[in-house]
């Protein structure tokens, strides 16, 4: 987690260093202009300002810092999918077999988006695309595990963080839309 986390910030470093024409330095009128064209504007505002790294990323470098909030929601759902596993004193073992598979999914949302931030660095920007979708994609799949076995209640703390993923995703898609490529 710690590697993945700096890897992130390195290279958010080396996108607020790019001189493209399109990339210019962040302050509060980029992010407010590149937010405007996602979907969730207040969320992609209060995100990216809340990350001092913002203030000199260039719009690839938004783009990298909104992934790695998803980065960190996906590895942190995942996580806390796990612990309920552990910790679960359910020996309900559709439950666990649920609850195991969503964890990987989640640790495969992760996978995605570390994948969108090497393609953000190559500039191929319909495979970050491609990446980002399929990191929003797999909590549905983990949605549709909890279909399966009726019985078994959504747990409202992970449709929560459900949405959260997938509103992260949509803004880091609206924000490489604005790229133009």
């Amino acid at each position: 987690m710690g590697s993945i986390i700096f890897s992130l910030f390195l290279l958010s470093l080396a996108f607020s260093h790019q001189t493209h024409n399109f990339f210019v330095t962040a302050d509060s009128n980029l992010i407010q202009k590149t937010c405007k064209n996602t979907k969730y504007y207040g969320l992609c505002v209060s995100t990216l300002k809340s990350d001092p790294t913002s203030k000199t990323a260039d719009t690839k470098g938004l783009a990298v810092i909104m992934v790695g909030i998803g980065m960190a929601n996906a590895t942190a759902t995942s996580s806390y999918l796990s612990s309920q596993l552990v910790s679960s004193r359910n020996n309900d073992t559709n439950m666990k077999k649920v609850l195991k598979e969503c964890a990987d999914k989640y640790g495969f949302a992760g996978d995605a988006l570390q994948a969108s931030v090497k393609d953000l660095a190559s500039e191929s920007y319909d495979y970050a695309s491609m990446h980002i979708n399929a990191a929003a994609d797999y909590p549905n799949a983990c949605h549709n595990a909890f279909k399966r076995y009726p019985a078994l209640a959504y747990p409202p703390e992970l449709a929560r963080r459900e949405e959260g993923l997938k509103h992260i995703c949509d803004v880091a898609l609206g924000i490489i839309d604005n790229f133009g490529w």
